[in-house]
């Protein structure tokens, strides 16, 4: 079962941490470093594989919840199916549309931000932001707590 446990901790410590790296230094840094243009389309490139990660690494650690039956199973498990409902929910549904849109819009840059279509791309945006955050203080608590 020591094994399980350790395997439980990576899985939700790697989920966690991917989310850090990429939401709070990846990402910056490739708007930083180029235009706006070609910054989304590297970071949009990246979201299947991150939202994979992230199923992955929650699925995991759900397994790994079950097999070990500890007194916050419950708890434990709820948190992980909400993490991986809503990281679910940004895969399947959120970033199709949202890059649906960005094909849509020309340019970034030169497409005024009250564009219809720049007002639906920042309103799903703005709802990605709120999943991911969730998902991420999900994982600190489950880090932090158990």
């Amino acid at each position: 079962m020591q094994v399980i446990t350790i395997v439980y901790r990576l899985a939700i410590a790697f989920w966690t941490g991917g989310i850090a790296m990429f939401t709070f230094a990846v990402t910056p840094l490739i708007f930083k470093s180029f235009g706006r243009d070609l910054a989304g389309q590297i970071v949009g490139a990246v979201f299947p594989a991150y939202f994979r990660w992230g199923i992955a690494c929650g699925l995991i650690g759900l397994v790994c919840t079950v097999i070990l039956r500890g007194k916050m199973l419950i708890v434990t498990s709820a948190l992980l199916v909400l993490m991986l409902a809503v990281t679910s929910f940004q895969a399947f549904y959120v970033e199709p549309r949202a890059a649906e849109l960005k094909k849509q819009i020309v340019s970034f840059e030169t497409t005024p931000k009250d564009h219809p279509l720049r007002r639906q791309f920042s309103r799903l945006h703005g709802i990605s932001a709120v999943c991911n955050l969730v998902v991420f203080a999900g994982g600190v608590t489950l880090i932090v707590l158990f």
